[in-house]
């Protein structure tokens, strides 16, 4: 697994949530990535903070109508991206 910072893990999950809105497929994808525990965490947290928001049982979506823009991806997470 990577050593990213929770910042980095949460810009990830959110550029990988607009790769693959489909919840099961994001999950598999990352998982090469992060652990489950992770990836369950940093979902959590960006449904609450409203910069993620769930549509139907299984569709994650950005809030960017909320939040604006996705933040800026740093090059070592766009190659993390890229690949998945």
């Amino acid at each position: 697994m990577i050593d990213l910072s929770n910042d980095d893990k949460l810009v990830l999950l959110q550029h990988a949530i607009a790769k693959y809105e489909d919840e099961n497929t994001l999950i598999e994808k990352l998982k090469t990535v992060l652990v489950q525990k992770e990836i369950d965490r940093g979902i959590a947290t960006l449904i609450a903070t409203q910069r993620v928001r769930r549509i139907g049982p299984d569709v994650l979506q950005n809030n960017v109508s909320h939040v604006g823009e996705l933040p800026d991806m740093p090059e070592h997470i766009k190659s993390i991206v890229d690949n998945l």
